[in-house]
C-alpha cells in the first residue's frame, strides 16, 4: 500500500467519521487475501472512498476517463483508479481490470454502472457479469445506505451530519451465481445474481 493510498484512506474515514456519524458492518467477510469483485450499489460520489477507506486492502476503482486530467488525474491515478471511456466498449479498461485481479487484487465495480438518479436500485448492466465470468474471481456484495441523501447526483455539496452506512455482505463464489455455458443470457443472470445479493442487505443493528 503507497504512502498516497494509506493517507488518503485515513483522510476519507475521518472525513466520514466526523461529518457522516459513519458505520460499516460486515466487514469481516472481506478476504484478507487473494483477489475479489467488490459490488455495489451507486447513488453517491462519496461512495467509492466509502466502500475504501475501511478495508485493509489496496482496492482499485474505475474511473471516467475524463477525469484523469490536471492534478486531480494525478491524484486518481495514484489511487489505483483505472481510466473508463463509458461512451464505447472499452476493451483496454476491461484487459487492466483482469490484470488487476490476475495480480490478486480487489476492485470495486458498481454493476448499475452509473450513480442512481433517485437513490434507488437500478439494473445492473451485464459488463459486471462478463468480468466477473472471465476472472473467475469471488464477488464480495456490498450496499450503501445514506450516501444519497448526503451527496446525491443533484445535489452541489454535501449535507454533513448525514449519516452514512456501509454494508458487506458474504462472499460469492463464482459458482454460485454462474449458471453455466448452457444457461441463455449467461451475463445477464450472473449480473442479476449479483444485484440481488446486493438488494438482500439490510443496515441490521445500525441506527
Amino acid at each position: 500500500m503507497t504512502k498516497t493510498y494509506r493517507a488518503a484512506r485515513a483522510i476519507s474515514f475521518l472525513y466520514f467519521k466526523l461529518f457522516h456519524r459513519f458505520r460499516v458492518l460486515g466487514l469481516e467477510h472481506a478476504p484478507e487475501e487473494g483477489a475479489f469483485l467488490l459490488a455495489s450499489n451507486h447513488i453517491s460520489f462519496l461512495d467509492p472512498p466509502a466502500l475504501g477507506c475501511r478495508l485493509p486492502r489496496d482496492l482499485h476503482y474505475f474511473a471516467r476517463s475524463s477525469l484523469f486530467q490536471g492534478v486531480f488525474g494525478k491524484l486518481i491515478k495514484a489511487l489505483n483508479s483505472i481510466p473508463l471511456d463509458r461512451e464505447s466498449t472499452d476493451i483496454t479498461s476491461f484487459k487492466r481490470a483482469l490484470k488487476v485481479l490476475d495480480k490478486g487484487s480487489p476492485l470495486l465495480v458498481f454493476p448499475e454502472g452509473t450513480r442512481s438518479p433517485d437513490g434507488k436500485l437500478q439494473p445492473a448492466k451485464r459488463g459486471i457479469g462478463l468480468l466477473a465470468c472471465k476472472a473467475k474471481a469471488p464477488v464480495l456484495p456490498a450496499r450503501i445506505f445514506g450516501s444519497f441523501e448526503a451527496f446525491g447526483k443533484k445535489m452541489k455539496c454535501p449535507k454533513l451530519g448525514t449519516r452514512i452506512t456501509v454494508v458487506y455482505g458474504p462472499l460469492l463464489a463464482i459458482e454460485d451465481i454462474d449458471p453455466g455455458t448452457s444457461a441463455g443470457k449467461r451475463f445477464d443472470r450472473i449480473a442479476e445474481n449479483i444485484m440481488q445479493a446486493i438488494a438482500d442487505l439490510q443496515m441490521k443493528n445500525a441506527s
